[in-house]
């Protein structure tokens, strides 16, 4: 087992980047959370504020559920598993996965999967019957092989915001013959030191996770009733992302059984910054080398950047992450990459400085909704321009 720091840690160079995160969880009803980086290789800030839950401070071993950040954590599983040659990202995936050449998709290939051009995005009416059943990977990976795609990834992508998890899952069952969770155990979470990475937790450890709240809503609605008024506008393939009853589902203890890698990651952000520090770092962290240099500027090369038909705008999406720019700005995005959640959680490597971040939240965005979370953009923009000057220093 890792040992756990008994205090946070806050390298001096990066006072104003703590400082801004303490700001953030002033009052219970911010919530709580944990931002954690590494620069070159080495821990530069460790900590944590805020509640876990109602009358519970975060701790040092809390963890949360981070919702699409996962994404990121699952294609790099995935991505150990290519570079040793056990899958060609320019290879159909129904050579892996045969069942999924049904509905005309024996020609999508692991690159436009990857970068959400499979067409696959609709969860909503994938499965009859109630919402539970989606608890079920088994079914819902059987029944997204079966689906259609829609005829909009001929053109650009579509952000599958819960789907990629389970393909991407299935991938990694059909090419290394284990399960996807005992992949991520031996591929990155043991060796690397980061265990706490899970998509399955374990029942000993859910004492840990952060009670995540509001109740999920869009504009103030419950999440149904806003998917519906999204499904008459421009977003409508946006509500088709999750299935009805999707706030339930989230809320379900259940949840922490299920293998559904687009939702239920709970992390540590201490773990996120040390898998992607190894990213940031040429690959290696602590004498492990999670991936060779030539195979992170390969993932982390942008693959599309057109108006995504889901999100209704331009989304610079890589191999299994985005590109992650630090403030509002029509300029190129800085070389970081990674992968947002909503609500709020996230985390990135920036080859360029060497640095990556980590941060959790159980508090689910804004009053009105968890979309369109700006506190880690933030907190990446200050890491960011911290880094560099620590760079010009050495």
């Amino acid at each position: 087992m890792t040992t756990l720091p008994a205090t946070q840690t806050v390298d001096r160079r990066f006072v104003s980047l703590v400082a801004e995160f303490d700001r953030l969880f002033r009052r219970p009803s911010d919530g709580g959370g944990a931002l954690a980086v590494y620069l070159r290789g080495e821990p530069v800030v460790d900590v944590w504020a805020g509640y876990a839950r109602q009358g519970m401070p975060w701790a040092q071993d809390t963890v949360a559920m981070a919702y699409s950040t996962g994404k990121g954590v699952a294609s790099t599983v995935l991505h150990r598993l290519a570079e040793r040659g056990m899958l060609d990202y320019d290879e159909p995936v129904a050579t892996y996965w045969p069942e999924f050449a049904a509905a005309g998709k024996q020609l999508i290939t692991v690159r436009e999967l990857l970068s959400h051009r499979a067409g696959l995005h609709r969860l909503r009416g994938l499965l009859p019957g109630p919402v539970d059943r989606f608890l079920d990977d088994t079914a819902v990976t059987t029944a997204l092989a079966a689906a259609t795609p829609d005829p909009r990834h001929l053109v650009t992508s579509g952000y599958h915001g819960i789907s990629f998890g389970h393909l991407v899952a299935e991938l990694v069952r059909r090419i290394s013959g284990t399960t996807f969770t005992d992949a991520l155990r031996t591929e990155i979470a043991e060796p690397l030191a980061a265990e706490d990475l899970w998509f399955q937790v374990p029942a000993a450890e859910r004492g840990r996770i952060a009670t995540n709240f509001p109740r999920l809503t869009v504009a103030g609605l419950d999440w149904d009733n806003g998917a519906r008024l999204m499904s008459r506008t421009r977003f409508a393939a946006a509500a088709d992302t999750t299935p009805r009853g999707f706030a339930d589902l989230v809320s379900d203890p259940r949840l922490h059984d299920s293998v559904m890698p687009g939702v239920n990651g709970v992390f540590s952000a201490r773990s996120l910054a040390r898998m992607y520090g190894a990213l940031a770092n040429g690959g290696r962290l602590d004498g492990y080398q999670l991936l060779r240099p030539e195979t992170i500027e390969l993932i982390s090369r942008r693959q599309v950047f057109t108006p995504d038909y889901v999100l209704a705008f331009r989304i610079p999406w890589a191999l299994g992450y985005h590109g992650v720019p630090m403030k509002p700005s029509k300029a190129e995005p800085v070389s970081a990459f990674g992968h947002f959640g909503l609500g709020g959680s996230g985390a990135f490597a920036d080859p360029a400085t060497g640095m990556s971040l980590g941060f959790i939240t159980n508090r689910l965005g804004g009053k009105l909704t968890p979309l369109g979370d700006a506190r880690l953009a933030r907190l990446g923009a200050i890491a960011h321009n911290l880094a560099k000057t620590a760079s010009l220093e050495r």
